[in-house]
């Protein structure tokens, strides 16, 4: 039998928490078409091990976006290059498989898991922080000023708290911008004497593709292996607007502030419908 056709299926406690129903049809059409090895982990500790034990067997992830970023994070630290075609079968509720949705993996339990079946390994763009931190649609610096100590379960209210306070013509306005020094593969695109109103990445055609909008002036754009994102000023000083770091939001996550982040453009693998994008790996 290939390694095609060994699987090592991990059940994230929160798809078997959410939709029992959706597990369970997942469960019985995987083992059914191929030889399949049910892990069953607790939380991410047993997570983790089980991944790193799979042998020879391709891993098949039955979870959320969560579930998804979090093995595709723990395969990339795997010293192994490529690494392993990944296959996911998406459980929980639609905004929270909604980066598996545009991926291409298909929703439905079952067809779901006949992808995992039929598929053919797909080789995909991310970015890969210097924290070992990975990203796998668009990440945004959003328009305002990090809050100390918000958790991230308010940031949308505090974006809308502070767009409302944006509209009034107040100094406000000026005190929500970013001063970011933003470098593509070590050229300049913006630095700390010039306000930024946002900035974003996305990874392509196995490049970093960021965008700088400043409050004033036109949009920069470009290209790279590897963008660094930098705040200026010591924590909390009155000179730099960004002292205290900068906040990002990257698919289902929010993280920081942090002062300094640098993200590369990276690949990994996942089993698709269609034909095949790369090696099983």
């Amino acid at each position: 039998m290939s390694a095609a056709d060994q699987l090592l299926v991990v059940i994230d406690p929160v798809a078997r928490r959410i939709d029992g129903e959706s597990v369970r049809i997942a469960k019985d059409v995987l083992c059914a078409g191929a030889q399949a090895k049910i892990c069953w982990p607790e939380g991410v500790e047993e997570f983790s091990r089980a991944l790193a034990r799979r042998g020879g067997r391709r891993p098949v992830v039955v979870g959320d976006d969560r579930a998804l970023l979090r093995t595709v994070t723990l395969l990339q630290r795997e010293p192994e290059l490529p690494g392993p075609a990944l296959a996911l079968v998406p459980v929980g509720t639609a905004p929270s498989v909604e980066l598996a949705r545009s991926l291409g993996v298909p929703t439905g339990a079952v067809a779901a898991a006949r992808a995992v079946l039929d598929g053919s390994p797909h080789r995909l763009d991310l970015l890969v922080d210097d924290s070992g931190g990975v990203v796998l649609g668009d990440l945004c610096i959003p328009a305002l000023a990090p809050v100390r100590a918000v958790p991230p379960t308010v940031w949308g209210t505090c974006r809308s708290l502070v767009r409302t306070l944006v509209r009034t013509p107040t100094p406000v306005a000026a005190a929500v911008a970013h001063r970011l020094r933003v470098e593509a593969d070590g050229v300049l695109l913006s630095d700390l004497d010039r306000p930024v109103a946002g900035v974003s990445l996305a990874s392509g055609d196995g490049a970093a593709h960021v965008v700088v909008e400043p409050r004033s002036g036109a949009v920069v754009r470009a290209r790279a292996r590897a963008v660094t994102v930098s705040v200026g000023g010591a924590p909390g000083s009155a000179g730099s607007l960004s002292g205290d770091g900068f906040r990002y939001r990257a698919g289902p996550v929010v993280t920081g502030p942090v002062r300094s982040r640098t993200w590369t453009a990276g690949s990994w693998t996942l089993t698709l419908p269609g034909p095949s994008g790369g090696g099983w790996g």
